[in-house]
């Protein structure tokens, strides 16, 4: 199967800029999207042989995710059951007879890292909500994780050490991700690759200088790695200022 995710930086401009051409050209049979950046009612889209899930933040233009797969779920869950951390619309679940597939969007630290304690909060409810998913089946998940986590996921990484993304705090709880089971699916195939990010700034030509980060991933249960298949960053496609990665796995 095939798995795409995206952060769109907002759905209906993406749209604009040929996301409807590029989503058929993946020919995909999950893809899930970050900062939909809309409410329901503000998009129609025309996806046929493709089932819509739409998690919607409580503010109006800000953050939000969506899921579009051929696949008709089991069940569906919105949010990760914390009320407090559920109110802008950054987690979608699907259940299938062997697997969970989510997609995720992790609050940014911020400028001054104003929410860095809120993400630090958030990092421990999302990682408690993923391990309860485990313990009955494995998971697939992917999203912008808003972290680089070694050095070589991001282009100016001494400049940037405590810059919203790349704290001490933000990479710790990464480890401690993929320590509670869990594999980092670019890496395991990929583990030494070198300048290749998903997320550029509009600022400075960055991405003209590929000067970006590494901060879009697919994740999946420990027991699933010898389903996997390939992992990739899909560079080339334009219209956000991240790019696709994807997951090809035998399920």
């Amino acid at each position: 199967m095939k798995f795409i995710s995206w952060n769109v930086n907002g759905l209906r401009a993406a749209v604009k800029h040929g996301f409807l051409d590029r989503f058929n050209q993946f020919d995909t049979d999950f893809i899930g999207i970050q900062e939909t950046k809309l409410q329901a009612g503000q998009i129609d889209l025309d996806l046929p042989g493709y089932y819509q899930y739409w998690n919607y933040a409580e503010r109006k233009g800000y953050s939000g995710t969506a899921i579009f797969t051929k696949h008709q779920p089991n069940a569906v869950t919105y949010g990760i059951g914390v009320p407090e951390l559920d109110t802008e619309g950054r987690v979608i679940t699907l259940e299938y007879d062997h697997f969970y597939f989510v997609t995720c969007y992790t609050p940014n630290s911020g400028g001054e890292l104003k929410r860095l304690d809120y993400r630090q909060t958030w990092e421990d409810a999302f990682l408690a909500y993923i391990n309860r998913l485990d313990a009955n089946k494995p998971v697939i998940f992917c999203g912008d994780l808003n972290v680089a986590h070694e050095n070589i996921d991001l282009k100016n990484w001494r400049s940037n050490h405590h810059s919203a993304g790349f704290t001490d705090e933000e990479r710790a709880k990464f480890n401690t991700l993929l320590s509670n089971g869990y594999t980092d699916t670019f890496r395991h195939f990929y583990p030494d690759q070198t300048e290749i990010y998903s997320w550029w700034s509009y600022r400075a030509q960055a991405r003209a200088n590929n000067s970006g980060w590494r901060i879009d991933y697919f994740i999946t249960s420990n027991r699933l790695v010898d389903r996997l298949i390939n992992a990739r960053i899909l560079t080339t496609v334009m219209g956000s200022d991240h790019c696709p990665v994807e997951l090809d796995i035998r399920l």
